[in-house]
């Protein structure tokens, strides 16, 4: 990536921060094996740093080719591909699910219970049914099944285990996948809570669903082809797995261990299920395409991916009663920051700046299970990505320190 500060309002000698900082307190000890990150403003890059190894089995370095699970930094590619449909009229926000899978007006709604021996599950019908707006949203009432490394497992979650869905291993197709889903209480009334979920996987079914097309090649023709995104797939080809990340796990003894060997990874080979909530992998590159593209409200290149407008809508806070994650999450997670934080369509947004204690209140965000990280700030036209491969993502709060230090880097 090409280094041009000009202009940009930003103090090299204070982005160089970054680099001292993750070398002495993360690369060096061993913490993690390696990082990139890069910082874009006013349409140039104005850092950019590949830092330590890629794969520490091999002593292979992290170089700016290098490609990362993004796990579920897929997650705003599947709302944009998903929101697209929207702008063509194809459905509103508050749309049933069941208008597509009708199988979706049986669901119910767990009240108590465990369903162990003596403490039976007891549900309700659902109020109303689950719309495009709780999917976007995480509103929905759906959970991650007790996929995800750190969260609990509700009683609720043992239904989506025996189900087996989204297992490891079992091969699904989109509407077997929704299918189950029908079938499985939700944790909480439609819209009225937060719970991260496997609803981007649902809007993903529903791309293909309502455009015709599998979700797969949707998603490349409609936003990986246009903006370029040439290393950014499902699966890592043959002649790419030498660029593959090896991916490690932090142990409660705070040592690290090799998770996913890139030789052996299941990335290298086509996936049993199509996931929109955290399939894809690629470089740093490639999400920086994305990120360029939302900074410039939804166009790169000349190539339009979702209107301005969309775009805007999609950031703001669609949370219940325009409360914020603190209030509203049933997990309670705290790896992405809670408190002062809104929820929109597939990005979570800063919406109280002196709760968040952060130097902006205008970015919105995601991130990955490995630690992966992206915001993009409209006011300040800025937009950060930060990659590395550790599990769980809660280890460390890089985020909160890269906006430390991005933002005091801004001097005009």
């Amino acid at each position: 990536m090409d280094i041009d500060i000009s202009g940009t309002g930003l103090d090299a000698g204070r982005l160089h921060r970054i680099t001292e900082h993750l070398e002495r307190f993360y690369v060096g000890p061993g913490k993690i094996a390696g990082a990139e990150v890069a910082v874009g403003r006013r349409g140039k890059v104005a850092y950019h740093a590949s830092l330590g190894l890629r794969d520490r089995e091999r002593g292979v370095a992290t170089g700016d080719d290098t490609i990362y699970r993004i796990y579920s930094m897929t997650k705003p590619l599947t709302s944009i591909a998903l929101m697209q449909l929207f702008e063509r009229g194809l459905f509103q926000l508050d749309d049933a699910v069941s208008r597509f899978y009708p199988s979706w007006k049986q669901h119910r709604v767990w009240v108590s219970g465990t369903g162990d021996d003596g403490d039976p599950l007891v549900t309700e019908p659902a109020r109303r049914g689950v719309t495009f707006r709780d999917l976007l949203s995480h509103t929905s009432g759906l959970t991650y099944g007790g996929l995800l490394l750190g969260m609990n497992v509700h009683p609720i979650d043992r239904i989506y285990q025996a189900s087996k869905i989204r297992s490891v291993g079992v091969n699904s197709t989109m509407d077997e996948f929704m299918e189950k889903l029908a079938t499985v209480p939700l944790r909480f009334q439609p819209g009225t809570a937060y719970q991260y979920s496997l609803a981007t996987d649902a809007c993903g079914a529903l791309v293909e669903k309502i455009s015709g097309v599998p979700f797969a090649q949707y998603l490349q023709e409609h936003i990986l082809d246009p903006l370029g995104m040439t290393d950014t797939s499902f699966e890592v080809t043959p002649d790419k797995v030498h660029r593959f990340a090896a991916n490690y796990q932090r142990n409660p003894d705070k040592t690290t261990t090799l998770m996913d060997d890139p030789a052996t990874s299941v990335y290298t080979r086509p996936p049993t299920f199509v996931s929109g909530g955290g399939g894809l992998t690629g470089t740093l590159a490639d999400y920086a395409r994305f990120c360029e593209m939302l900074r410039r409200g939804g166009e790169l290149d000349g190539h339009r991916i979702i209107g301005p407008r969309t775009l805007e809508l999609m950031r703001r806070n669609h949370l219940p009663g325009g409360k914020d994650l603190a209030s509203l999450d049933v997990e309670l997670l705290t790896e992405y920051g809670n408190i002062g934080v809104g929820f929109g369509l597939g990005f979570a947004s800063t919406i109280d700046q002196v709760a968040t204690g952060a130097l902006t209140r205008h970015d919105y965000y995601w991130g990955g299970a490995a630690s992966t990280v992206f915001w993009v700030d409209p006011a300040e036209d800025l937009w950060v990505i930060f990659m590395t491969q550790l599990m769980p993502s809660a280890s460390f709060d890089f985020r909160g320190q890269l906006r430390s230090l991005v933002y005091s880097a801004i001097v005009d």
